[in-house]
C-alpha cells in the first residue's frame, strides 16, 4: 500500500490536512495496471461506433475513426495517458509533471469519464433510451470509468479541511448539485493542486531559444483551442468541449506547467506578448466563417470595455453600476459624426482617427462631470449614483428624438445605416482577397479591434505599473491611510474614473460601426444580451480584477456560453447572478488572480508548503507504494 504522509496547520478554527495516499486501496501495480487499461479502452472505443443513427450531433456512427464528441474522449484519453507514464517515472516525460505529483492523472481521467458518460447520457436521452447505443458506446462508458478508478489508487497529494461549514457553504453545494457540477467542484477542493516544491530543474534553465520555442507552441496550442471551440456547431459538442477544457486546466494547474509556463512568460515578457498578439491576428486566416469573425468582435468590443472598468473596479476599488453609458457615449458620438443620413449632422464624416478621439473625448468629458461631483462618496452610496447615471443616460439618449425633447440621438430608433469605415483606402466592410484566404467585413473589423485592444491593454499595464497605478491600489486597500501618507485621494480617483470612460468610449466608436446603428435598449444595468453593466461587472469579477488578460477571459466566457448554449439565454440574468456567487464563495480573486489579491484570500493555504513534513516533499509519486 502507498504511505500515508500528513500534516497539520491550525488556521483560526480550521485545521487543514494534507496527505500523500490513495483514496481507494490498492496495490500500485494493480492502480496502474487497471488506469492503463482504462486508458487503453477508452482510446479504442473511440475508433468504435457509438450509436448507429446519424440524428445525433457528430456523426458518431462510423467506425475505424472518431467524430465529434469522440474527438474529444479520443484526446482526453491520449493526454492521461502521457501523464500517467510520466507519473510512473517513464524517462523523457517527467517535465510534463514538475511537481513529482499524480494529480493530474486524476483530473484529466476524470475529465474523460465525465464527457464519455455525458455523451452516453445524452445519445441515450435525446435518442429515446439505452437501446440506441452500439457496443462501442458501452465500451468506451466502462472503460472510462475503469480509468477513474484506477486513479483514484494512486498515490495522490490531497487536501482536507476538518472544520464545521458554515451554512452558506452548503447552499453553495446545493446550487452546484443542481447545475450538475458538484463532482468537478468536489474533485477539486479534494484534490490539492499540487503547490508542493518536489519539482524538477525550472524551465528557465533551458536554452533561450528553447524557451521561446515552448512560448511560441503554447500560443499555437491555444489558438487551435479556441478556434475549435468558438466553431462548434452543436450544443452537446460545446458542453464537451468545455468539460474537456475545464478537467484539464485543473491537471495543467495539479501538474505544475502553469507555474512552469508562467515563469517562462515572465522571464520573456515581450515576446510571449508578441506571440500572443501575433496568435490573434492568425483568427481570422485560420477559420474563414465571418459568424465566428464576428464572434470574436464582440469579444474583444466586450473584452476592452470591461478592461476599462477594470481600472475602476480592480485597481481602484471604486464600484461602478452605469459603467456602460461610457460605451453608448462614445458609441453615439462616433454615429453623429459617422455620415450616416439619420444623423443630425449627417453631412459630416469624419476619418476613423478622428471619430475615434471625438469618442474618447465625449466619455472622457461625461466621465468628468459625473465623477467630480460625486468621486467624494464611498461604497455603496457611490455605486447608487453611478447606477443612476447609467440610467439617466438611457433614458435620455431615448427621449432625445426632437418630439420628448430636442433632436439629436433619434430617440428609440437610433441613428442607422452608419457607413463603413474606410482606413488608408481600406474599405473595411468589403472582403479583401490574401492568396487564397478572402477576410470578409466581421474578420475586418476584427483586426481593426484588435489593435484597439492592444492600445487599450498597453495603457492599462502603462498606468498600473507607474505612480498613479500605484496610487490607485493604495486608495483601494484604505483610503484613508492613503490620505494620510498624502495621496490625494479625490483627484487619483477622478483621473481612473476618466481613463476607464475614455477606453470605453474608444471601443464604442467601434461599436458603432460594426452593428451599423446605435439604439438605447443596450445601454442599461442588466438587459438580456450585453453589453450591460451588470455583464461587464460580471466579466470583471469573475475573470480576475486587477489584471490584464482575467476580464478579457471574463467577458470571453459570459459571452460565448449562452451564445453557444441557447438555453441559457433565457436565464441570463440568473446565471450570471449564480456565476458571481460560486466565484466570490470559492475563487474570490477570480479565474486569473492577481498575485496580491490572491495572497490576501488564501493566506492561510500559502503557508502550508513551507510547515509539510521534510519527507513529504522528497517522496516522488512514483515511489510512494510499499
Amino acid at each position: 500500500m502507498a504511505n500515508d504522509i500528513t500534516s497539520n496547520v491550525i488556521t483560526g478554527n480550521e485545521t487543514a490536512t494534507h496527505e500523500i495516499s490513495p483514496p481507494i486501496p490498492m496495490p500500485l501495480t494493480a492502480a496502474r495496471a487497471l488506469t492503463a487499461v482504462g486508458i487503453v479502452g477508452t482510446i479504442a472505443s473511440t475508433f468504435l461506433s457509438w450509436t448507429y443513427t446519424t440524428e445525433f450531433p457528430g456523426d458518431l456512427t462510423v467506425s475505424g475513426y472518431p467524430g465529434g464528441l469522440q474527438v474529444l474522449t479520443l484526446i482526453g484519453g491520449i493526454v492521461t495517458a502521457l501523464f500517467m507514464l510520466a507519473a510512473s517515472g517513464l524517462k523523457g516525460l517527467g517535465w510534463l509533471t514538475p511537481n513529482r505529483s499524480a494529480n493530474p492523472v486524476l483530473f484529466f481521467s476524470f475529465g474523460t469519464f465525465v464527457v464519455t458518460w455525458y455523451t452516453v447520457i445524452a445519445i441515450a436521452q435525446e435518442l429515446g433510451g439505452i437501446a440506441n447505443l452500439d457496443p462501442g458506446g458501452f465500451v468506451a462508458a466502462v472503460a472510462s470509468l475503469a480509468g477513474v478508478i484506477g486513479a483514484l489508487a494512486l498515490p495522490l497529494d490531497r487536501k482536507t479541511k476538518q472544520a464545521q461549514a458554515p451554512w452558506v457553504h452548503w447552499v453553495a453545494l446545493v446550487i452546484l448539485f443542481l447545475l450538475g457540477l458538484l463532482w468537478p467542484y468536489l474533485l477539486y477542493r479534494w484534490v490539492r493542486p499540487a503547490t508542493s516544491e518536489r519539482r524538477l530543474p525550472r524551465a528557465t534553465a533551458l536554452p533561450g531559444w528553447v524557451q521561446r520555442a515552448i512560448i511560441t507552441l503554447v500560443a499555437a496550442i491555444g489558438l487551435e483551442i479556441f478556434t475549435y471551440g468558438i466553431s462548434t456547431d452543436y450544443t452537446e459538442i460545446f458542453v464537451g468541449f468545455v468539460i474537456v477544457v475545464a478537467f484539464g486546466a485543473a491537471g495543467l494547474i495539479s501538474s505544475g506547467l502553469t507555474r512552469q509556463f508562467s515563469e517562462l512568460s515572465a522571464r520573456h515578457r515581450s515576446f510571449a506578448s508578441t506571440m500572443g498578439f501575433l496568435a490573434a491576428i492568425a483568427y481570422p486566416f485560420v477559420q474563414n466563417n465571418e459568424h465566428y469573425a464576428n464572434l470574436g468582435v464582440n469579444i474583444l468590443i466586450f473584452g476592452t470595455v470591461a478592461l476599462g472598468l477594470n481600472i475602476v473596479v480592480g485597481l481602484t476599488g471604486l464600484l461602478d453600476l452605469g459603467y456602460v453609458a461610457f460605451l453608448g457615449v462614445g458609441a453615439y458620438a462616433a454615429a453623429l459624426v459617422s455620415g450616416s443620413q439619420f444623423s443630425v449632422w449627417s453631412g459630416v464624416q469624419f476619418p476613423f482617427w478622428a471619430a475615434a478621439l471625438t469618442g474618447m473625448a465625449a466619455a472622457l468629458v461625461f466621465g468628468v462631470l459625473i465623477g467630480a461631483p460625486t468621486l467624494r462618496l464611498r461604497g455603496d452610496y457611490l455605486a447608487i449614483v453611478t447606477l443612476g447615471f447609467g440610467e439617466i443616460f438611457r433614458i435620455a439618449v431615448n427621449n432625445l428624438d426632437g418630439v420628448s425633447g430636442p433632436k439629436l440621438t433619434g430617440g428609440p430608433n437610433g441613428i442607422s445605416q452608419i457607413p463603413d469605415l474606410s482606413i488608408f483606402g481600406y474599405n473595411l466592410g468589403a472582403p479583401h482577397e490574401f492568396g487564397s484566404i478572402t477576410l470578409g467585413r466581421f474578420a475586418n473589423y476584427y483586426l481593426l479591434m484588435l489593435l484597439i485592444t492592444a492600445i487599450v491593454v498597453l495603457v492599462f499595464t502603462r498606468a498600473a505599473d507607474s505612480r498613479i497605478g500605484r496610487s490607485w491600489v493604495a486608495i483601494r486597500e484604505d483610503e484613508t491611510a492613503a490620505t494620510a501618507m498624502g495621496i490625494n485621494g479625490f483627484r487619483v480617483k477622478l483621473i481612473a474614473f476618466a481613463l476607464g470612460a475614455s477606453l470605453a468610449g474608444l471601443a464604442g466608436t467601434v461599436s458603432a460601426h460594426v452593428t451599423y446603428s446605435v439604439v438605447p435598449n443596450p445601454y442599461q444595468f442588466a438587459g438580456s444580451a450585453p453589453p450591460n453593466s451588470a455583464f461587464l461587472l460580471a466579466a470583471v469579477v469573475l475573470g480576475g480584477m486587477g489584471t490584464v488578460s482575467g476580464p478579457i477571459l471574463g467577458a470571453a466566457l459570459l459571452y460565448l456560453i449562452p451564445e453557444k448554449l441557447g438555453f441559457v439565454q433565457r436565464y441570463e440574468l440568473f446565471a450570471f447572478g449564480v456565476a458571481l456567487i460560486l466565484i466570490m464563495r470559492f475563487r474570490p480573486e477570480g479565474i486569473i488572480p492577481n498575485r496580491r489579491r490572491q495572497l490576501e484570500f488564501h493566506e492561510d493555504e500559502a503557508l502550508i508548503p513551507a510547515q509539510r513534513p521534510l519527507g513529504a516533499d522528497t517522496v516522488p509519486a512514483g515511489k510512494a507504494g510499499a
